[in-house]
């Protein structure tokens, strides 16, 4: 069962609107193919009603109703009646796990709340109503009053309950507890259909609902993305992944392919963001980073898993950074269609782990930039260097530059100041060309660009038109400075002058 719209929406400082509620509904029930949706707690506001309203309109259409579940509460039948005017058929009964929650919150005796449970069952079976029920902080229950959850047990095995859900309220259980628990429940009542809702407080939702699966649950509880209150829940690509790998035996009906689209649709309308390191459906947890593990994929896959990204509607990358390596650029230019030499294989190389060093993210979308700027570089004879560049901009006062460029071996300095730091640095190179006879052509169109499509600002590419008296030509400058990208495009000028 997936309780992303119920228990999910929990997660602190979001809500879900009425149309977002019934997408992510068909969704999960259509695409993904849960078995069961928790969609909702009655009575909690109109919007709840409406949204419940159109979820029930839509499964009645598609005959699956019976798939769609509300949480309730013991009050008197004001949530079944709450449940009949929506339409829904499936109600969550919660009630208390524990005689701690018991005694402190409702203040009374075991023998009075299971009659409370009983007429709750009652009314809903009198309208039609199908009842499961929660056992709120029932993980502390087994801890602390292990006979009252026995004693619970025993009553609820005579009534007329599909489905007993075990939560660990406050994700207090660890494996070995999980398990432990879960195999004397199931022991003492092998009839009964047990559900499993892990929290995961300490990280170990995943590790818990698979010690839930080994003890005998017949189901588990899962969120996408593992929203929920506090730490989450169990997110379902996680433990969906675990099933199929680690227990081949079981079947579930969950199409992986689905998970990482209906994921990222969820988190747009929740605003819940996914870790980039998040499995299955984080953003490079497909990525290879390491230049040794790309190579390691072209020699016979040995840096593959299992989890094959293609599994989940994916694609394997290979990041382009300090530690790529020729196999992880080699890896991209190849998605490109580009063959390139081995010694300008280095270059691109050099200029990425330069990029890298400079704690600089690099996409497959900078890519033909970086090779194009390096293919480039070798057809241009540097006699003209700029050698050092001091670019200081003040409050109230006007950008300058002191520069330093050698022309034939030669060092030549000047200052200059301007209306911005280019500017400043324009002015002080015409002064010093203009100091030793030579005269620059003018700037006549400025333009900056970073690659279309790149979600980086590693690079800053920079189109310079000069005019002389013969001619209009253009430069170019890449850097991941917009300034220095411009000084290089202006390097490029003098030395084609």
């Amino acid at each position: 069962m997936d309780t992303t719209l119920r228990d999910g929406e929990q997660t602190s400082g979001m809500s879900f609107s009425e149309d977002e509620k019934l997408t992510i509904s068909k969704l999960l029930l259509k695409e993904l193919r849960v078995d069961r949706i928790e969609v909702a707690s009655a009575r909690v506001s109109s919007g709840e009603f409406k949204a419940v309203s159109k979820i029930i309109d839509w499964a009645t259409s598609e005959n699956l109703e019976n798939k769609v579940e509300i949480l309730t509460f013991i009050d008197n039948g004001i949530s079944i009646n709450w449940m009949k005017k929506s339409g829904a058929k499936v109600q969550n009964l919660l009630s208390k796990g524990s005689l701690n929650h018991l005694k402190h919150q409702l203040k009374k005796t075991p023998e009075e709340h299971f009659k409370d449970v009983d007429l709750a069952i009652r009314k809903a079976y009198k309208n039609n109503i199908k009842t499961n029920i929660y056992l709120e902080d029932w993980s502390n229950g087994m801890k602390d009053s292990k006979n009252y959850v026995i004693k619970f047990l025993n009553f609820l095995k005579n009534q007329p309950v599909d489905r007993i859900l075990l939560p660990d309220t406050l994700g207090v259980l660890n494996p070995y507890e999980t398990s432990q628990y879960l195999k004397e429940i199931i022991g003492t009542f092998p009839g009964i259909h047990f559900d499993f809702h892990a929290h995961n407080d300490y990280d170990l939702s995943v590790a818990n609902t698979l010690e839930a699966i080994n003890a005998g649950c017949s189901g588990i509880h899962t969120t996408i993305n593992g929203m929920g209150e506090r730490a989450g829940n169990t997110p379902m690509a996680s433990i969906v992944a675990a099933i199929k790998d680690f227990y081949p035996g079981y079947t579930i009906n969950i199409d992986e392919h689905a998970l990482y689209n209906v994921s990222k649709l969820v988190s747009t309308f929740s605003g819940f963001r996914i870790p980039p390191n998040k499995p299955i459906v984080g953003e490079y947890v497909f990525t290879q980073t390491a230049g040794i593990h790309a190579d390691g994929d072209t020699k016979k896959n040995l840096y593959y898993n299992n989890l094959l990204p293609e599994r989940f509607g994916r694609k394997r990358k290979y990041a382009l950074g300090k530690t790529s390596g020729k196999a992880n650029i080699k890896k991209n230019i190849d998605e490109l269609g580009l063959k390139l030499s081995d010694e300008n294989l280095k270059k691109v190389t050099q200029k990425i782990i330069e990029l890298g060093d400079k704690k600089e993210k690099v996409t497959a979308e900078d890519l033909p930039y970086i090779i194009s700027d390096v293919l480039n570089m070798g057809s241009i004879h540097n006699k003209i260097k700029i050698k050092s560049y001091f670019l200081q901009h003040m409050k109230n006062k006007k950008p300058s530059a002191d520069i330093k460029i050698e022309i034939d071996g030669k060092i030549f300095s000047e200052k200059g100041t301007g209306d911005g730091q280019f500017d400043a640095f324009m002015n002080a190179l015409k002064k010093l060309y203009k100091t030793n006879g030579y005269k620059l052509p003018t700037l006549t169109d400025y333009s900056v660009t970073i690659p279309p499509g790149s979600n980086s600002d590693a690079l800053c590419e920079t189109f310079i038109t000069w005019k002389n008296s013969n001619k209009e030509f253009i430069t170019r400058g890449l850097d991941s400075d917009q300034t220095v990208s411009a000084i290089k495009a202006t390097e490029k000028m003098l030395n084609i002058i």
